[in-house]
């Protein structure tokens, strides 16, 4: 694969990871997709495997928000913007931390907004504590197995 369907790959994981944060877009949907995409346009070993990971990754995924509460972050009172700072937060800490730097990434992108939003500690704890109960622990454990996929792919792509 060349290096424009490479790109063309990184735009929809990166399309999908945004996707995880807005409600009625299939985030994770759309980074599996990709993998297969590339891995149908680049039939190597290492391709497959990480298409392969990638499947399973998604499934259990499924079956750990199946066990999570439903999402009702809009009536949790969770913005637009609080997403943006989650999304935010978990890709600096995957990158800074990697690997498991994504969760208090995710957590502290919530906190900071609310932060921002409310100006109190006291007041933005507790709305972190509403929205990772209305649905951010969801939001978090999909964006998390994303964000691993997009780190497998990546990694494929250079060392493989």
């Amino acid at each position: 694969m060349g290096a424009w369907g490479l790109l063309l790959v990184g735009l929809v994981i990166g399309l999908g990871l945004y996707g995880v944060l807005v409600p009625g877009v299939p985030g994770s949907w759309l980074v599996w997709a990709a993998v297969l995409w590339w891995a149908l346009q680049d039939p190597q070993p290492v391709a497959w495997w990480v298409l392969v990971g990638a499947t399973v990754l998604l499934f259990l995924s499924q079956v750990v928000r199946w066990a999570l509460p439903p999402r009702r972050l809009r009536a949790g009172g969770v913005t637009h913007r609080t997403a943006v700072y989650a999304g935010a937060g978990a890709f600096l800490g995957f990158l800074l931390v990697p690997v498991v730097g994504a969760i208090p990434g995710f957590i502290g992108g919530v906190y900071l907004s609310e932060r921002l939003r409310l100006g109190r500690h006291g007041e933005a704890r507790a709305a972190l504590r509403t929205a990772m109960r209305s649905g951010g622990s969801s939001v978090l454990a999909e964006l998390f197995t994303c964000l691993l996929i997009a780190a497998a792919w990546l990694g494929a792509v250079l060392w493989g």
